[in-house]
């Protein structure tokens, strides 16, 4: 009889495969996909990290690459695999005020920012690409959070953080009053604000810094990856790999369903695709170690120099040693 197990996911297309039972499961092995979200809720539910963390409801579990790694501080029993399931860029991310007129990254030395918390992982990204990328510290920024920090991390108590009401932000961001925001799942006054004019990104041109970002390091920085306890993986040996294989014939379906032009509502979904491809030329959603260790590399380094964590992991330590030649 197969082993049951279930898999918290976000609704993403890439995801739409597991969710539709399209995956052949590993032999031995039923995994019951859920789609769980983290703020808008899903089919089953929303707070799928603290379900996953404090509940153990799920077996394996879609986990945000910062929360894993203040995690692993903490030396809680999880590892993970190098499936990264959800990437973004932070310039895509970064929201700015008209109204506080700031055209270059520089221009936010002294400013108030706004970020959901300090550890959320798109928060660790922006501060670190604007630290590392754009020359500007993010100890010289003005930073107000609108959720408390879920994990005490090591220099928090030197972290200046103001707590704003997160309903007002968008407004205080509007008018000025907060120079920029840096939010993951921007609210829909966010988006009516790039659309009248009343809030704008911070590139002028913001595919072709994207791309030369992507060009520059080699990979589309990552968000989330899959992690599960190590005593599942010691029950089932064949799990960690098979979790790969798995998720990547997942992303073969779902680049699939863009060679139709019908497939999305968007009537020129299938020209972005295209348009993508020649940007990047290249896979942006690699599994395995060797394509994804610059990228963790860096993130250990942001969240080590923002005092989430006290000094980078070895990579062994992060991901489960049966895959750590992928």
């Amino acid at each position: 009889m197969a082993v049951e197990l279930t898999m918290a996911l976000e609704r993403y297309d890439r995801h739409i495969p597991f969710f539709m039972d399209m995956v052949k499961n590993p032999v031995g092995i039923n995994i019951n996909s859920l789609e769980v979200g983290m703020a808008p809720p899903r089919r089953e539910g929303v707070d799928r990290h603290r379900r996953f963390y404090e509940d153990e409801e799920f077996d394996i579990c879609e986990m945000s690459v910062s929360s894993y790694l203040t995690s692993k501080a903490q030396n809680l029993p999880y590892t993970a695999v190098p499936v990264f399931p959800r990437r973004l860029f932070s310039q895509n991310h970064m929201f700015v005020s008209t109204a506080a007129n700031i055209s270059t990254p520089e221009d936010l030395i002294g400013k108030k920012i706004c970020c959901r918390s300090f550890q959320t992982t798109m928060s660790v990204l922006a501060k670190g690409d604007l630290a590392f990328e754009y020359k500007v510290p993010w100890r010289d920024l003005d930073w107000h959070t609108m959720s408390p920090e879920l994990v005490p991390f090591p220099g928090q108590e030197a972290v200046d953080l103001t707590m704003i009401d997160e309903p007002s932000a968008p407004d205080r961001l509007i008018s000025g009053e907060l120079a920029m925001m840096i939010h993951p799942h921007p609210p829909p006054s966010i988006l009516k604000g790039l659309r009248d004019g009343s809030i704008h990104r911070l590139w002028p041109d913001l595919r072709a810094e994207c791309g030369r970002y992507f060009h520059k390091y080699g990979d589309y920085p990552i968000m989330h990856l899959l992690v599960f306890k190590n005593e599942l993986a010691e029950a089932l040996p064949n799990l960690p790999k098979a979790l790969m294989e798995m998720w990547e014939d997942a992303k073969r379906q779902a680049a699939e369903f863009y060679e139709d032009p019908g497939y999305s509502e968007m009537a020129f979904a299938r020209n972005a695709f295209e348009e993508e491809q020649e940007i990047f030329d290249t896979d942006k959603w690699p599994t395995g170690l060797k394509a994804n260790h610059a990228s963790v590399e860096r993130f250990m380094k942001y969240l080590t120099d923002q005092t989430l964590i006290e000094a980078p992991f070895p990579i062994k330590e992060l991901f489960h040693e049966s895959v750590l030649n992928t």
